[in-house]
């Protein structure tokens, strides 16, 4: 009986626990969807919080049935190799097409752990460069990875936008790294060069698009929209991206006249709005020691982090110094900014 007593007191808890967990979310504003390659909301909408995607499992190849053709070789623009689309999208070893441009990959970064965790390559290229759905890795301070890497750890770090899925993935890949292997991404990553990647143009209507895997690609039938208050980033070359190339770029669709005003907002603060960008991450936005650099980021990244540390989901150190920073921007003050930071040479 008291074993019974003790069980539904235990399960009561658990339930009001949840409960809480959900008023609280349902409490909290919703940021914009444009920066999480979401569908726009109506107002007072929270959806619950979407599963990490799953760990992918090694698995033994079919044995290709007689007489069928090999898998189709695939090659990026400027490389030399070749690759099936499996080995493109392989979990814990996925294609290097450039592996002279960039140093000696780890094996946490290569390979990942199978069956636990996959290569940061896949997600962040083997050069860390990046995608708009994910984090772009490279140049960042070496000190600074490890401690977002801690915060994953901790369970700080989330998503203002439940249904990005992918940001509970890197808390859970984050909880199976050593400090050693954290210790080797952050040297690799951080001793490689961020390139000129992304095009800002400024635009009041920008290509109808369709989201797959959380990136923008134009449709088909090239019909137009406002562009409204957002910035679409979306791929130079859509075959290249697919490819996971490291070396095609993004154009970020931008309001007319954002940069401008990004510039002004960036460069004075804005009167009592904020403060300027340079105070903290030093001249031309290139960063201070473990202060990252901004110039030329992913415009889509950098606003997810914006909106995460303004409504309170991205927390620790380094999320408490934005908090007075970005409490007061408005999503045009937001759009400006990033629109004038990712057109900067990084």
């Amino acid at each position: 009986m008291r074993i019974r007593v003790i069980a539904n007191i235990i399960g009561l808890g658990v339930l009001c626990a949840a409960a809480t967990m959900q008023a609280r979310q349902a409490e909290r504003p919703m940021p914009p969807a444009w920066p999480y390659a979401q569908p726009q909301l109506a107002p007072g909408i929270v959806p619950p919080q979407a599963p990490a995607p799953r760990t992918p499992q090694v698995t033994t190849p079919a044995t290709p049935a007689p007489g069928a053709p090999p898998p189709a070789l695939l090659q990026a623009e400027g490389s030399k190799l070749q690759f099936t689309q499996q080995q493109v999208g392989n979990s814990y070893g996925p294609a290097d097409w450039f592996p002279d441009e960039h140093p000696p990959m780890p094996d946490i970064v290569a390979h990942g752990k199978p069956n636990v965790a996959r290569a940061c390559g896949l997600c962040h290229l083997p050069n860390g460069r990046g995608r708009p759905e994910n984090a772009p890795l490279q140049g960042l301070p070496h000190d600074y990875i490890i401690q977002q890497l801690r915060d994953f750890t901790q369970g700080v770090r989330h998503s203002a936008d439940p249904r990005k899925a992918n940001t509970l993935e890197m808390e859970n890949i984050a909880k199976t790294l050593t400090p050693e292997e954290i210790e080797q991404a952050a040297n690799y990553f951080s001793a490689i060069k961020v390139p000129q990647y992304i095009r800002v143009v400024e635009t009041d209507t920008v290509p109808t698009m369709n989201v797959q895997g959380e990136i923008y690609f134009p449709t088909p039938d090239g019909n137009k929209e406002p562009i409204g208050v957002r910035i679409i980033e979306t791929p130079e070359d859509a075959a290249q991206t697919r490819l996971r190339s490291p070396k095609s770029g993004f154009i970020a669709y931008a309001p007319v006249g954002s940069i401008k005003r990004g510039e002004t907002l960036a460069t004075t603060g804005g009167g009592t709005k904020t403060i300027p960008c340079s105070t903290c991450h030093g001249p031309e936005l290139k960063g201070v020691g473990p202060i990252p650099n901004l110039a030329g980021r992913s415009p889509s990244y950098l606003a997810r982090q914006m909106y995460d540390i303004k409504i309170g989901t991205r927390n620790g150190p380094m999320a408490a110094l934005m908090k007075p920073i970005v409490e007061k921007l408005t999503d045009s003050d937001i759009v400006d900014l990033i629109a004038y930071v990712s057109s900067l040479k990084p």
